[in-house]
């Protein structure tokens, strides 16, 4: 199952890719996040289960390409070349179906809307919820417009089909400043004093 332009579509390659490897993720204790396949190439994005330690191996994505390849090499569900690439979904992960969504409630996202909304088509802010049709969205207001100095908080209900893409964003926390932590030394003549 994939989501283009906001709308989810089934694709029979992705459908019988996703029944054959679904089984070995799982088995590894691993979560199938996504499957795409466009221009011959055949994306096979994996993840920890929610709640679960943070981040996939490489050695975990080296297995998992391992066993897709020799079962690939028994059903060949894919026609024609193609290139297998398995990997995870990073830090800033794509949003494309309403599982992707609901698992990072409570993190910032990025969203383009197909047409702008209340003269909105770009949109940032914490995702407050998400269900089978729609997603809630708490802007700030200055995010999403240029012309206001107010700070105003707007909750803001998006449908899928009105996403044209979206995805998370990973705050980086603050440097700290150059100089913060100063050290003092003693001069020579400061120890022969003490």
């Amino acid at each position: 199952m994939s989501v283009a332009r906001g709308s989810i579509k089934s694709n029979p390659v992705v459908d019988r890719v996703s029944a054959l490897i679904l089984p070995i993720v799982t088995d590894l204790g691993l979560e199938l996040y996504d499957v795409e396949y466009q221009g011959g190439i055949l994306r096979v994005v994996v993840d920890t289960p929610t709640g679960g330690p943070a981040g996939v191996n490489m050695e975990s994505i080296a297995l998992i390409t391992r066993l897709i390849s020799r079962e690939f090499d028994h059903s060949d569900p894919v026609p024609g070349h193609y290139t297998l690439e398995v990997t995870s979904p990073g830090l800033e992960r794509s949003l494309r179906v309403p599982k992707h969504f609901a698992r990072e409630v409570g993190k910032v996202v990025a969203i383009r809307l197909t047409a702008a909304v209340n003269g909105v088509r770009r949109a940032q802010g914490v995702l407050l919820s998400a269900d089978e049709n729609n997603i809630v969205v708490r802007l700030n207001d200055k995010s999403t417009t240029k012309t206001t100095k107010t700070t105003e908080i707007i909750e803001m209900t998006i449908s899928y089909d009105m996403i044209d893409r979206a995805r998370t964003v990973f705050e980086w926390g603050p440097t700290p400043k150059s100089g913060a932590t100063k050290v003092k030394t003693k001069t020579q003549s400061e120890v022969n004093e003490s």
